[in-house]
């Protein structure tokens, strides 16, 4: 799997940002991206994963975690609640509805012409309507569920981010189960952002796998058991103190990925 270039960075550093701000170069910039789908399948690489996102990911400051570490999070109590809209503007959920839609429309066929799988991560995290101008539509389960079911083929589905998915709900802990139920017996999963949490909607830290108010060993077991294929995958990780802060994180993580793999399949 690799990345389009359609990043979760701020719309105002995209490479093709009339995508999503239906400017002039739309119909040229949505080519571009068609042209990448059918390149990825000439190179025998099988799934694209991709965002559809305008502001970015929100954050307030690092806090600290386990062993001195750095953990990214999110308090709403401390964002500036009334920050400008950037240059997406003031938009209304019908109309990015629509705006998604037509990439959908244009996009879909040609990745399923070319069995190239389509993974798109959800808005992280969850802020309330009209945020900066916007309501992230893919930042609840509710907007997700549409959105796989929105020109519905087997070849379009989701970078199914835990840790964001995580971040929408009240209790992680308690309703994860079902979400990851839903999406993996539809076969919407492509690839699993294998990440958790410690808390919730719109407070939350990001945290090492086993630490979190998420059961990763009950998770893996459930993608098991709705016939999940793909990747697990670490996404953000903490930063730890040391000679190289991020790659000591993810080689823990993979670690912790490569032990559950193995209980698993050894049960």
């Amino acid at each position: 799997m690799i990345q389009l270039p359609l990043p979760s960075q701020p719309i105002e550093k995209a490479s093709y940002p009339d995508i999503l701000l239906a400017g002039p170069e739309r119909d040229r910039q949505i080519d571009a991206v068609c042209k990448l789908i059918e390149n990825t399948a000439a190179a025998g690489i099988p799934a694209v994963k991709y965002n559809l996102n305008l502001i970015g990911i929100p954050r307030t400051p690092d806090e600290p975690g386990r062993g001195g570490s750095l953990n990214a999070s999110f308090r709403w109590d401390k964002t500036d609640q009334q920050a400008e809209p950037g240059l997406a503007g003031v938009l209304s959920e019908d109309e990015n509805w629509e705006r998604i839609d037509y990439f959908l429309e244009r996009v879909v066929p040609v990745a399923a012409s070319n069995r190239v799988r389509l993974a798109c991560h959800p808005h992280d995290p969850y802020t309330p309507p009209g945020y900066r101008g916007v309501t992230r539509v893919l930042g609840t389960v509710e907007g997700l569920k549409k959105f796989v079911l929105m020109r519905e083929n087997p070849y379009h589905g989701l970078n199914f981010c835990q840790g964001s998915i995580g971040e929408m709900l009240e209790n992680p802990g308690k309703e994860i189960d079902d979400v990851i139920r839903w999406f993996g017996q539809r076969g919407k999963i492509f690839n699993v952002h294998f990440r958790n949490i410690r808390g919730g909607k719109l407070s939350f830290m990001e945290t090492f796998p086993e630490e979190g108010d998420m059961d990763m060993v009950r998770s893996a077991r459930i993608y098991k058991e709705v016939g999940f294929k793909y990747m697990l995958m670490p996404d953000h990780v903490p930063t730890v103190s040391g000679k190289d802060p991020t790659a000591t994180a993810f080689a823990f993580c993979y670690g912790y990925i490569a032990a559950l793999l193995q209980v698993l399949e050894s049960e």
